[in-house]
């Protein structure tokens, strides 16, 4: 079969498709125009997130077999129409998955020791210890959205910590040793600690708004590696300003392009996000809990091994 792989990655994964006698052919930089009218020739394509696969290149890709997506989401693929084809999806949220429970973490300890602000106050010569009291995570209660691949990474790094870890998921009965499952309401009523492992979906696209947020019975540390555009910013940097949200760790930000390979669609940057550079209680990564060195082999590890695993006898 032919492999188009329209995004670079760990050399791995070319290296054992060719192994498994696959051609494979590398396109990054044309067009997506460009791609769809030689789609038509793969079995198979390789993505990140660098344009959507929508119906129009779908219908293009007449002798398409699989598509692997070296990332945990599908967002960018018209997953329901490439279904309707008969086209095999792969995602591969085994591979950044420790990656993702390790990041969010460390915005969440570097929020509460204050880590940020007092690495810039030291380099410019402040010696400010009262300021920089940092608080604890034991005794806390952390509530995790959505209990999945990186929640459940997530619940495993919190297993040194005397802490309470809660869950909130569509799916029934997903609770394990690590994290309790528990309805919404009771979810809103004893958290102090947010983190969100969602993907986007029309169910999760500007969930945390301002009624959301509000339903909360205590104040509450936000962290957010997941999707941007699960956050109404505004909403969120209200909710800050009035101390409703503590501090926020932002891996993800809601003003991302498509691809995550850009923040702005426009020159002009929201007031929001003006707040956000601003803040001393704001932690900003650029989509990168999931971007380690170890990741973009597992990533590229577990694709090969589900297109071996579905595709070759």
């Amino acid at each position: 079969m032919k492999v188009l792989h329209l995004d670079s990655n760990h050399h791995l994964l070319i290296d054992q498709l060719n192994d498994l006698g696959y051609t494979n052919h590398e396109n990054y930089t044309a067009s997506k125009d460009e791609i769809e009218a030689i789609i038509h020739n793969y079995d198979g394509i390789i993505i990140r997130s660098r344009f959507t696969i929508d119906k129009q290149f779908l219908d293009n890709a007449s002798n398409l077999k699989f598509i692997g997506r070296v990332g945990a989401g599908l967002e960018n693929i018209d997953c329901d129409y490439a279904e309707k084809k008969g086209i095999y999806l792969i995602s591969a949220p085994e591979g950044n998955r420790n990656a993702v429970g390790e990041h969010s973490l460390a915005m969440l300890l570097s929020l509460f020791n204050k880590l940020n602000k007092a690495d810039s106050e030291v380099r410019s010569g402040k010696w400010l210890r009262e300021d920089n009291r940092g608080i604890e995570l034991d005794g806390k209660t952390v509530g995790l959205i959505g209990y999945g691949n990186m929640g459940k990474a997530f619940a495993k790094k919190l297993r040194g910590f005397d802490v309470e870890v809660l869950c909130y998921d569509i799916k029934p009965n997903i609770g394990d040793n690590n994290c309790k499952q528990v309805t919404l309401e009771e979810f809103q009523e004893e958290v102090n600690v947010l983190s969100m492992h969602t993907p986007q979906t029309s169910l999760t696209l500007n969930m945390i708004n301002e009624d959301f947020i509000n339903a909360f019975k205590k104040p509450f540390w936000f962290i957010n590696t997941a999707r941007g555009k699960s956050v109404v910013t505004k909403d969120l940097v209200s909710a800050m300003k009035k101390g409703k949200i503590l501090g926020a760790g932002l891996d993800v930000l809601e003003y991302e392009k498509k691809s995550f390979e850009n923040l702005f669609t426009t020159s002009k940057i929201p007031d929001a996000f003006q707040y956000l550079i601003q803040a001393d209680n704001v932690i900003l990564s650029p989509h990168v809990a999931g971007w380690t060195i170890e990741s973009k082999e597992k990533l590229a590890q577990t694709i090969v091994d589900k297109i071996k695993k579905n595709f070759t006898s």
